[in-house]
């Protein structure tokens, strides 16, 4: 059984995430996914909702197998719990594949990192975008 890992902050769900999380799925038989603890998001603004219900809204996508919330501290322990076989990462994640794989590499861990290219730019494919589209039209 080949095992997926997807990662990601999953703020405001959108086909973006949908589009990833079915492409990686395709990559094994089982995926898994990391949702970003807040505390661990610097690479861009803090998310807007709370952890449980980003982590909710996941475990209830029909895609995803398994759910689970990152760590506070280190974002590679739950990653030896789970102990991937390939590790997904969307098209604009900021994660190099290669330093990504030395880091598994020094730590024990040999899983194969993947970037999945396929992406739908659309005006409400990204958290940002929506963002930016709700600030333009209020309700």
């Amino acid at each position: 059984m080949v095992r997926v890992l997807a990662t990601g902050t999953f703020d405001i769900l959108h086909p973006g995430h949908l589009l990833y999380l079915e492409e990686a799925k395709k990559l094994g038989d089982e995926l898994w996914v990391i949702v970003a603890c807040r505390a661990m998001v610097n690479h861009k603004s803090k998310p807007l909702l709370p952890e449980e219900q980003r982590l909710a809204m996941l475990q209830a996508l029909k895609v995803v197998d398994h759910a689970v919330l990152g760590d506070e501290h280190d974002m590679f322990k739950p990653l030896m719990d789970i102990q991937p076989d390939i590790i997904a990462l969307g098209h604009d994640q900021h994660f190099s594949e290669d330093d990504l794989e030395r880091e598994l590499s020094s730590r024990g861990m040999h899983a194969k990192v993947v970037r999945i290219a396929k992406h739908e730019p659309c005006s409400t494919c990204s958290t940002g975008a929506i963002i930016r589209l709700i600030r333009i039209n209020p309700l």
